[in-house]
C-alpha cells in the first residue's frame, strides 16, 4: 500500500478536581501519500487532565484486538525525555502519565503538540502518533508590576499617548490575553493597537488638559481580561503624576531598531544602541533609557545601559527556544517626559547542535541463521538546529555485517546485511555516526550491543578417530580405562555433548561402557583373554540440539593376558587310562625313550611357556625327564635287580607369575623280549652337558630351526591334501580342559611320539614310532595279552595316523 492512514481522535475532559466526565472523537481521514507506508494516530487532549485520563483507544483506531496488541508487545515511547503517556496493551487504551501542563510543555506557543511512536514487535513495525494538548483558561492576565508610575507633564496636549506595560497572559488562543479597559476618569482613555506579533498593547490617550495646581495626581486602575469562559482578569494601579512644565521631550532616532545577532554571541557582545534627543538643557535635557515592553525572558537575555542606551547580550541566547524577541525602550528626561522605540532582535542560527540519536526498539538477540535484512533495531536521528546545521546523515562505523535503512524522515532500520555466524563472533557492537551538514560538522555516535543467538549448526568432533585402550583380562567390572572426548563448537544446550554406544538391535550388551556426560571409558565386566582378544565398538557423541547433530568414533579395547590357566597334560591322561604303564625292555641302555608327557596352557607369551621335571619316582636315579621336551628317559642302563614297576611323578610348570602347574603320573614296566632294531631304534644317544663351546650351541639350534620349518611345511602341504580329499572343514581344535575330555586325545599307550615347542611360537613337530611288540613276562595279567592284540590291530594304526593329521595341522 503506498499511501499513509491519518487517524486522528478526539478526547477532553475536566480537571481531576472538577469531575469524571471525558469524551472522546475518533476522525478518521486519508489526508496524503507517504514512501514509508506508516501510519499516524492523532489525538487531542485538554491540558490538566487528571493522571491516567483518556486519550484513546489505539487498538479499536488502528482496527486491532487488544489481544494482538499484547502479543506483539506493543509499546508507547515519547520523543524528549518525559515519558507522558501509557499504553494498556490488554485493553488498547492509551491514557496520560501526568497532569500535562500545557504552558511548561509548549511556552508561548500557539500550537502544543507531543509526538509519540508506537513499536510493535513480531514483526517489528513503527506507527508514528502525535496529541494535540488543548489549552484551557487555567491563568490570570498578570502585569509585571502592581502599581505603574506615570508623569506627565502639565503642559502635554490632548491626544497625546502613554504607552503602559502590557499584562501577561501564559494561555494562548481565545483564552490568551484579548482586551484592556480602564478605570472611569475624565482625562484618560484607553486606546488599544494590535502589533505585528498579534499581541494587543494599551496606550493611555490625553482627552483634557492637565492642571497641575487642579490635580497633582490621578489613580486609575488598568484590567487586563483573557477570552476564556468564565474570563479571567488582572488588574494594575495606574499613578498619574502631574509634572510641572517641560517643553521639549526626548526624540528618538529611528521608531524601530532591527538588528540581528547569532546565538553563540558571548554575554556582554553589543547588540545594538538606541539614541533618543531632548533639546531642553540640564535636567529636562538628559535622558535615560529603559525597557518598557519585554517579556521575562528577554529581559534576561538582554541588558540596556540606562546612560547611553546601550542593548547588550545578557544571557545564553537559543535559537531552538526563541528565534526572535521583541523589546521596547522609553527614554525619559529629567521632567519626566518621554518617549518609545521598538527594537526588533533577530537570533540567528549556529551549528551548536550535535545530532541526537534515540534507540527506539532494539531485539535482545537475533539467531545466527537469520536471513539477510532482518531487521535488528528501530532508531531515529534529530537535530535542533535549523537549515543545513539540521540536516543529517547517518552511517556504520568499521566493518559489520549490517546496514542501515531510511525507513522515513529521519528514521532508520538497523538491517543484517550478510550471513551470521555465532561461532565466529558471538556479539557485535554497531557503531553509528549521525553527522549534520554544518559548516562545522558536528557528530553524535551511538552503540547497539547485538547478540548473536546459537542455532544447532555444528555437529560434536571426536579429538581421534579411533581410540585405543587396554584392561589386564578378569580385571573386575566398573573399572576405569580411559576416556573419549568430543567437543561442539555451539553453546548452551547446541553445545553440551552426550556420548553413547552405538548397538544394533538384539545386540548384546556390550562388556565395556561410556559415561553419558564425561566420556569416561569403564568395563562392566570381566574379560577373559582366551575368548576375545580385543573389544571393538562404536561411540556416538550427541549434542542437545533439536534435531540433535552426532559424530561417531572406533573404540577398540584390548585385553592383556594374565597367566589364569595352568598346564593342561595331555598325555598320559588324568583318568587312568595309563594305568597299566610304559614298558621298558630289561636290556635298555642309557637315554632309552620311555614315555612323553605332552601339555599345553591355553594363555599366551611367557605364561604358555611350560618346562618339565621329575617331581617324585620309585628309583630316582633311573629316569630323567626333558626340561623343554617331557621326554621321559633313562637316565642309566636298566640293571637286573631294579624293580619291574616304577612309578613317575612329572611336574609341568608355566612361567607366569606366579607360575601354575599340573602334574602327571606314568606307570612303568620292565619287560623281556624286544628285538635289537626296537632298542636301537628307541635309544638315544646320551645328550652331552653344556661344556660351554658357544659354537656347538649355534650348531644345534640352526640344526633344529631348519628341521622344524622343513616338518612344518611338510605337515602343513599333507594336512590340506587330506582335508580336500576327505571334504572335512578343516577346524582348528580348541584346548580341552583336560586330558580325558579331548576329543583329540592322546595315542594310545603302545604308540610313543615326541612333541617339540620352540620358546615364542606355536610350531611343533610331532615324531611317531611303531608299535611296540613286546614278550609279555609270565607274572602280568591276562588283560595285557590282550591289550597287545588291540595295539597291534589295524584300527589302532589308523587312528595313530588319524592324529597325527591333526597335530600337523596344529603345527601348521
Amino acid at each position: 500500500m503506498k499511501g499513509r492512514l491519518w487517524r486522528r481522535g478526539t478526547a477532553s475532559g475536566r480537571r481531576s478536581g472538577g469531575g469524571g466526565e471525558r469524551q472522546v472523537l475518533l476522525w478518521l481521514v486519508c489526508v496524503c501519500v507517504w514512501e514509508s507506508g506508516a501510519e499516524t494516530l492523532r489525538y487531542s487532549v485538554a491540558e490538566e487532565m487528571a493522571r491516567d485520563s483518556l486519550v484513546g483507544n489505539v487498538a479499536q483506531d488502528l482496527g486491532l484486538s487488544p489481544s494482538q496488541l499484547a502479543a506483539r508487545k506493543a509499546r508507547v515511547v515519547s520523543e524528549g525525555s518525559e515519558q507522558h503517556f501509557r499504553l494498556d496493551p490488554h485493553s488498547g487504551v492509551l491514557t496520560v502519565t501526568e497532569t500535562l501542563d500545557r504552558e511548561r510543555i509548549c511556552p508561548h506557543s500557539e500550537s502544543c503538540a507531543l509526538l509519540f511512536k508506537l513499536f510493535f514487535e513480531n514483526p517489528v513495525q513503527l506507527i508514528r502518533g502525535e496529541v494535540e494538548v488543548r489549552d484551557v483558561n487555567d491563568h490570570s492576565p498578570v502585569f509585571p508590576q502592581k502599581e505603574v508610575v506615570l508623569k506627565v507633564i502639565e503642559t502635554a496636549s490632548i491626544g497625546s499617548r502613554f504607552p503602559l506595560e502590557n499584562a501577561q497572559d501564559e494561555d494562548v488562543g481565545i483564552n490568551g490575553l484579548q482586551n484592556y479597559s480602564l478605570s472611569p476618569n475624565s482625562y484618560f482613555s484607553l486606546d488599544l493597537e494590535e502589533g505585528e506579533d498579534g499581541g494587543r498593547y494599551a496606550e493611555l490617550v490625553l482627552q483634557r488638559p492637565l492642571d497641575r495646581e487642579e490635580q497633582r495626581e490621578l489613580h486609575l486602575v488598568l484590567t487586563a481580561t483573557d477570552g476564556g469562559s468564565p474570563p479571567r482578569s488582572g488588574t494594575a494601579q495606574v499613578r498619574v503624576v502631574v509634572l510641572d512644565a517641560n517643553d521639549n521631550m526626548p526624540v528618538f532616532s529611528r521608531e524601530v531598531y532591527e538588528v540581528r545577532v547569532a546565538e553563540n554571541s558571548p554575554p556582554g557582545q553589543l547588540v545594538v544602541r538606541v539614541s533618543a534627543a531632548d533639546p531642553d538643557e540640564g535636567s529636562n535635557g538628559k535622558v535615560r533609557y529603559a525597557f518598557t515592553q519585554a517579556s521575562a525572558g528577554s529581559k534576561e537575555l538582554f541588558s540596556l545601559n540606562p546612560e547611553n542606551g546601550e542593548i547588550r547580550v545578557l544571557g545564553n541566547l537559543d535559537f531552538e527556544e526563541t528565534k526572535a524577541h521583541k523589546l521596547v525602550v522609553t527614554a525619559t528626561d529629567g521632567g519626566g517626559l518621554s518617549a518609545h522605540c521598538r527594537v526588533h532582535v533577530e537570533v540567528l542560527d549556529v551549528n551548536d547542535n550535535a545530532p541526537e540519536i534515540a534507540l527506539s526498539s532494539v531485539s535482545a538477540s537475533i539467531p545466527e541463521d537469520a536471513p539477510p535484512r532482518t531487521v535488528v533495531a528501530l532508531l531515529s536521528v534529530r537535530d535542533r538546529d535549523s537549515g543545513d546545521n539540521g540536516r543529517t546523515e547517518c552511517a556504520i562505523e568499521g566493518d559489520v555485517p549490517f546496514s542501515l535503512t531510511a525507513a522515513f524522515a529521519n528514521h532508520y532500520e538497523l538491517r543484517t546485511s550478510a550471513a551470521l555466524d555465532r561461532e565466529t563472533t558471538a556479539e557485535y557492537n554497531v557503531s553509528i555516526v549521525a553527522t549534520d551538514w554544518g559548516r562545522a560538522r558536528l557528530s553524535a555516535r551511538e552503540s547497539v550491543s547485538v547478540r548473536i543467538a546459537d542455532v544447532n549448526d555444528n555437529a560434536p568432533r571426536f579429538t581421534q578417530a579411533a581410540y585405543s585402550m587396554s584392561v589386564s583380562e578378569n580385571e573386575a567390572g566398573a573399572v576405569r580405562i580411559g576416556s573419549v572426548k568430543a567437543t561442539d563448537a555451539d553453546a548452551g544446550a547446541n553445545g553440551r555433548v552426550r556420548y553413547a554406544l552405538v548397538r544394533e538391535e538384539g545386540e548384546e550388551r556390550p562388556a565395556v561402557s561410556v559415561d553419558a556426560e564425561s566420556g569416561a571409558v569403564s568395563v562392566v565386566r570381566p574379560l577373559d583373554y582366551e575368548e576375545v582378544r580385543a573389544v571393538e565398538v562404536t561411540v556416538r557423541a550427541a549434542d542437545g540440539g533439536s534435531p540433535p547433530r552426532s559424530a561417531t568414533a572406533l573404540l577398540r579395547v584390548l585385553v592383556r593376558d594374565e597367566n589364569d590357566n595352568a598346564p593342561v597334560v595331555l598325555h598320559p591322561p588324568a583318568d587312568g587310562g595309563a594305568a597299566l604303564g610304559e614298558l621298558v625292555p630289561r636290556r635298555a641302555r642309557a637315554g632309552y625313550l620311555v614315555a612323553k608327557v605332552v601339555a599345553v596352557d591355553a594363555d599366551a607369551g611367557q605364561n604358555a611357556w611350560l618346562c618339565y621335571e621329575l617331581a617324585k619316582a620309585t628309583e630316582p636315579g633311573l629316569f630323567r625327564v626333558g626340561l623343554h621336551s617331557g621326554e621321559v628317559r633313562t637316565a642309566r642302563a636298566v640293571g637286573e635287580r631294579d624293580a619291574a614297576r616304577h612309578r613317575l611323578v612329572v611336574l609341568v610348570r608355566d612361567r607366569g607369575r606366579p607360575p601354575r602347574s599340573a602334574s602327571a603320573t606314568l606307570a612303568v614296566a620292565l619287560a623281556d623280549g624286544f628285538s635289537e632294531g626296537h632298542l636301537r631304534a628307541s635309544e638315544e644317544a646320551p645328550a652331552a652337558e653344556p661344556d660351554g663351546r658357544l659354537t656347538l650351541y649355534l650348531s644345534v639350534c640352526l640344526a633344529c630351526v631348519s628341521a622344524l620349518f622343513v616338518a612344518g611345511a611338510a605337515a602343513a602341504v599333507a594336512a590340506k591334501v587330506r582335508r580336500a580329499r576327505r571334504g572335512e572343514p578343516g577346524t582348528l581344535p580348541t584346548f580341552p580342559q583336560s586330558a580325558a575330555d579331548s576329543s583329540a586325545g592322546s595315542l594310545p599307550r603302545s604308540y610313543v611320539y615326541d612333541v617339540r615347542l620352540a620358546a615364542g611360537t606355536v610350531n611343533s613337530e610331532f615324531r611317531f614310532l611303531g608299535p611296540l611288540l613286546p614278550c609279555f613276562p609270565a607274572g602280568l595279567p591276562q588283560g595285557a595279552a590282550e591289550q597287545r592284540s588291540s595295539l597291534c590291530s589295524p584300527s589302532v594304526r589308523e587312528e595313530a595316523e588319524q592324529h597325527l593329521g591333526l597335530h600337523e595341522l596344529i603345527s601348521s
